[in-house]
């Protein structure tokens, strides 16, 4: 077993590899011109020098990676159920706002709280490490914190001129994925999304959406909807991020100020994690893969917080949207119990 080092980050990306930086890291505004930077922003995007450049970097494959940091075991951990007071709160806020029209949908956050015996960092690490395509593992860890996952959703990938993106929004437990392709009210938060990407993206170039599909992770399933961009002119990656984020899957409709602010605040109120949810990327030798900081675990030393977001929008209940939260979380936690993740993880077009 490889012990991971006190700073280091990394990207599994969708072709299979894994480009590995160790620290320590010189923070930058702008990515350099060869090499390699990772973009590690917060939700809020207040970082006026994102780009992090390690003094070493590697480029494996996911099952090196996974054979090199993926044994350690994790300590038991003693989890607090959160309390679902302050979430009620919250979502009759939302929904007041919503009947008031303000917006159609937002995402609020909660926070499940463990502490373990012993640090957790190794554990971590190796429980992303073993997680393979469709998730894609990512980890910032810098000295006794950090955080890691294991993601299904792309903020963006460019190389050239190509662009690629995706909507995925719309929820459910693999053993209802029957009636989950036909639930309204997914599929309707499921079109909030990929509409209003489409949105973002109109002007850029010849663009091209596949059709929906269902996307399994194992105990969960989601709708998928592929995006592609042929760009007309380039754009950086700065531009791209701030266009992107917050993706309509994690952030208001429509986005404003006003609609973020809200969102920001009732993010306060439940204490999210100022990471989750945020771009994470890395460029390398001007190919750029980025995504979203969901289905992860934020640590310091003994400390544990697993975040998830739920969609909200009018035919939205807060039972359900409750349920919806602990299945999320419970997905994280299943990547802590067991070995690499097999190949049933499939995505079925609908």
């Amino acid at each position: 077993m490889n012990l991971p080092p006190e700073s280091m980050a990394w990207l599994a990306r969708s072709d299979g590899s894994v480009v590995v930086g160790e620290g320590p890291f010189v923070s930058a505004a702008e990515p350099p011109e060869s090499g390699v930077a990772f973009l590690v922003h917060d939700y809020g995007l207040t970082s006026s020098t994102p780009w992090k450049i390690p003094s070493s970097y590697r480029e494996i494959r996911t099952e090196k990676f996974a054979a090199e940091f993926g044994d350690a075991e994790m300590p038991e951990i003693h989890w607090r159920s959160p309390d679902p007071g302050p979430f009620s709160r919250v979502f009759q806020e939302i929904m007041y706002a919503i009947h008031e029209e303000e917006f159609e949908k937002t995402v609020p956050v909660v926070v499940e709280t463990g502490e373990a015996e012993q640090p957790v960092g190794a554990g971590v690490i190796a429980a992303m490490a073993r997680q393979q395509t469709p998730l894609c593992s990512y980890g910032w860890v810098q000295e006794n914190g950090g955080f890691a996952g294991a993601t299904p959703e792309l903020l963006f990938s460019l190389q050239g001129k190509h662009l690629q993106t995706m909507a995925l929004a719309g929820t459910a437990r693999s053993e209802d994925r029957e009636v989950f392709a036909v639930d309204e009210k997914e599929i309707m938060e499921h079109e909030y999304v990929a509409k209003t990407l489409e949105t973002k993206l109109l002007g850029l170039g010849a663009m091209c959406r596949k059709p929906r599909e269902i996307l399994n992770l194992g105990s969960l399933v989601h709708f998928l909807t592929l995006i592609s961009v042929e760009l007309a002119a380039p754009l950086s990656v700065d531009e791209l991020v701030e266009r992107f984020h917050p993706t309509p899957a994690l952030g208001p409709l429509p986005r404003t100020d006003r609609t973020l602010a809200m969102l920001k605040n009732w993010r306060s109120q439940l204490h999210c994690p100022s990471h989750f949810g945020s771009p994470f990327g890395v460029w390398k030798d001007g190919r750029f893969d980025a995504v979203v900081t969901i289905r992860g675990i934020w640590w310091h030393e003994n400390q544990v917080h697993i975040p998830a977001g739920c969609g909200i929008i009018k035919a939205s209940r807060l039972v359900n949207e409750w349920r919806e939260l602990r299945l999320k979380r419970e997905s994280v936690k299943r990547f802590m119990e067991q070995s690499i993740i097999s190949d049933t993880l499939a995505v079925k077009k609908y």
